[in-house]
């Protein structure tokens, strides 16, 4: 085997390379050799945690991932596919790029919207929806302003020119995040059952194509960068950041689906992570075969790249395709008509090994199964500790809380908190209208509507997670992000049916952040059983933690985000959360109690970051859920909207603001009013009805053992609380609407 000019190979480079001294040599005993360095280059890619979950695969095992609509389940495929009705499923999937996004704002941003639409379309769906969740720094630093201002266009930039629009998603900042920013990207497609594609490589001797844009030296070891802490050297490692072109991505989508129509794929897989090694290793595992691959023939951008360089390369817009053989020149055509590189690179071998050559010697040849994730890749279980400040959190006393006198002026100082604020500055960048199919772009819903063309159903889809609620505690903290996902979607009219999430935690080697990881796998377990939401898959993202001066090294409120998708199935029973006729009466529907805990009125009043989670019940939301949505079918309510961030109050503002109107309410006279208007206890939806339907409703909400209350009606453009006159709030509001851009453009 040639192995000129290649660096020697030792435990040392190896730890250089990401591996530890244990894994090289188990590489060692499972070659029976000493593998060159093109070789541990490939095992280092694949045993990252980024591509093999090995610190957290045995837990991701427990999660629930069987349901009577699921297709295609976690691990299976690219995507979750589930059975929307009509012949037609749903792709869906969220993925993150954090650590090229806190480097490389802009393109690390693009490039995550980019490569999660691939494995939508990879396996024939057409991207019809984009979503995100971001985690930002304090907003008022020079250094967040400036990975705000490069994410924020980085996604709107991409998904505008690939043409999906961007109809949900959520925006938090907090100081945890100043220099590791969370970037998690969602995509939701469509395809009629039957006519997906596979990420597999069968049939010995058929061809196999690399397709789309030329290979260059961007993204190589990014899966090694994602799964090491960031530092203040990271920048040194600027290369490990891809470059997306979006209009290179529109071709190969258009070219991708047309070509999976004629019939002549056999399988096909996107080079995300670890390029053309994960996909050659992936689909040759999946299938029980292996693959010979001449590196010479594959398109490149820079002239005398290494092996192993165009091995680890993730750049962008470009797919490994294996061919039936015999139809290669109907796969060519149609690359051709779309004026994209399509270039046989290699074939299909029933080996089961995967053989590298370059300038006609064998450069690599290792075996295919060991690389992949439950193939030969380690898995460890790693310690868990009890986070020490759990104890501050225990020790939180409520009533030592003061009530402030001014509750006015409580709501003006939380209208102006930064995650709280209108995020227009952000949205207004996206396109949420291309395609013509989002139904929520003008009338806002809790989660984002999607029509599904061609039918009489609406895709509804939401990206959630408080992460203060996960830090207090991340058991209840992450079925609260489940919840309030299900709670979304029934609000909005739909019934969840699954999960894909996206897990952002600290270094799985620090027991504290893995006691967090640990825990919030079992809280968002329990929870997609209750609501019968199987996880259909997404991604781990850990090592999310920053090293300051000194050594010092804080981790991020742990992030575990929930994507779940629900569905509609009459369009015409869809609801929207603004207010729509003056004299509506008011409901507050759940179980309302004197809770605080975790909320922004204690952050940004009091100054306290300790505190316990929110009240959570969740056999209360299941039955919440359910007497939503029957109160929806049955045309009983004209608007709903869930309590959440900022608590009542601010539910309630969102639902005036989005209608155009006020509202006149009472507090209840048995818990504090600071509570009642700013605690974020959860199992709570504000309704509204006409006069002639509070029966039909209140009947409804009996019948499912839910409990409510009238609070007050909506008004014209007055706004009162308790008989004192609170309507400058709304004008509070309205000029305070631009506090987030006042802030990045300051």
């Amino acid at each position: 085997m040639a192995t000129e000019n290649q660096p020697p190979v030792d435990v040392e480079i190896a730890k250089n390379l990401g591996l530890t001294a244990e894994e090289f040599d188990r590489i060692v005993e499972m070659m029976g050799r000493t593998p060159n360095f093109n070789e541990l280059s490939i095992f280092s890619v694949m045993w990252s945690e980024h591509c093999s979950y090995k610190n957290s695969i045995m837990w991701l095992k427990t999660l629930p991932r069987e349901g009577e609509r699921l297709l295609v389940g976690a691990g299976e495929e690219n995507a979750g596919l589930v059975d929307i009705g009509e012949g037609l499923a749903c792709a869906f999937k969220i993925e993150s790029h954090n650590h090229p996004s806190a480097i490389e704002p802009y393109q690390g941003a693009a490039t995550g919207v980019g490569g999660i639409h691939r494995d939508i379309f990879t396996m024939g769906a057409r991207p019809i929806a984009s979503l995100n969740s971001l985690r930002f720094g304090d907003p008022h630093l020079a250094h967040t302003k400036h990975l705000i201002a490069g994410v924020v266009k980085g996604i709107g930039d991409y998904g505008n020119c690939f043409g999906v629009p961007v109809v949900g998603g959520e925006v938090y900042f907090h100081s945890s995040y100043n220099q590791n920013i969370l970037v998690n990207a969602m995509s939701v497609g469509v395809v009629r059952v039957g006519e997906t594609v596979s990420a597999s490589a069968d049939g010995p001797g058929n061809p196999v194509f690399i397709v789309g844009s030329a290979t260059g030296k961007d993204g190589i070891h990014g899966a090694t960068f994602a799964s090491a802490d960031l530092t203040e050297d990271s920048a040194e490692d600027l290369p490990a950041v891809q470059v997306g072109d979006p209009f290179q991505e529109k071709l190969l989508l258009e070219a991708s689906l047309e070509v999976i129509a004629t019939g002549a794929v056999v399988g096909m897989q996107d080079m995300g992570a670890a390029g053309i090694t994960c996909s050659t290793s992936e689909m040759s595992a999946k299938s029980g075969t292996g693959m010979r691959i001449d590196l010479d023939k594959v398109p490149t951008r820079q002239a005398d790249m290494k092996p192993w360089e165009i091995l680890l390369s993730e750049s962008q817009e470009r797919m490994l395709i294996v061919c039936e053989k015999g139809r290669e020149a109907d796969l060519l055509a149609v690359f051709d008509k779309w004026d994209l590189e399509c270039e046989q690179i290699g074939e299909v071998t029933d080996t089961g090994r995967l053989e590298f050559y370059a300038g006609g010697e064998l450069v690599a040849d290792l075996p295919a199964e060991p690389l992949v994730l439950g193939g030969g890749a380690p898995v460890y279980e790693r310690e868990t500790r009890r986070p020490t400040y759990l104890d501050k959190i225990d020790a939180f006393d409520a009533t030592q809380v003061e009530e402030p006198e001014d509750l006015l002026d409580v709501a003006k100082q939380l209208f102006k908190a930064p995650s709280l604020v209108s995020k227009h500055w952000i949205t207004d960048q996206y396109d949420g209208t291309v395609r013509t199919n989002s139904i929520t772009e003008n009338t806002p819903s809790d989660a984002a509507l999607v029509r599904v063309k061609g039918t009489n159903k609406a895709l509804a889809v939401t990206t959630d997670c408080n992460s203060a609620y996960v830090y207090a505690d991340p058991y209840v903290g992450t079925m609260i992000a489940v919840a309030e996902a299900a709670r979304n979607i029934a609000c909005s009219g739909g019934e969840p049916v699954a999960i894909t999430n996206c897990l952002n935690f600290g270094n799985p080697y620090n027991p504290e952040a893995f006691y967090q990881f640990v825990n919030a796998i079992k809280g968002m377990g329990e929870a997609c059983r209750a609501f019968n939401t199987p996880v259909t898959g997404g991604n781990v993202s850990f090592y999310n933690q920053s090293q300051y001066e000194g050594g010092r090294i804080e981790p991020v409120y742990p992030t575990p985000t929930i994507g779940m998708l629900g569905i509609v199935d009459n369009i015409k029973r869809t609801m929207s959360l603004s207010f729509k006729e003056q004299d509506d009466v008011i409901y507050l529907v759940g179980d309302v109690k004197e809770d605080f805990g975790s909320s922004e009125y204690l952050r940004t009043i009091h100054g306290i970051e300790h505190s316990s989670v929110p009240y959570f019940d969740l056999a209360q939301e299941q039955k919440l859920h359910r007497a939503i949505l029957a109160a929806i079918r049955g045309q009983h309510v004209n608007s709903a909207h869930d309590v959440s961030d900022g608590g009542l109050f601010q539910t309630l503002c969102e639902s005036a603001i989005a209608g155009g109107h006020g509202f006149t309410i009472e507090t209840a006279d048995t818990i504090r009013r600071d509570a009642f208007l700013f605690g974020e206890g959860q199992g709570r939806v504000v309704v509204t009805a006409d006069e002639s339907q509070t029966g039909d409703l209140e009947d409804v909400l009996r019948e499912h053992g839910v409990g409510y209350r009238v609070i007050g009606r909506v008004s014209g453009d007055d706004l009162t609380v308790d008989g004192e006159d609170w309507g400058q709030i709304m004008e509070w509001e309205i000029r305070h609407n631009d506090t987030l851009a006042a802030i990045l453009e300051g």
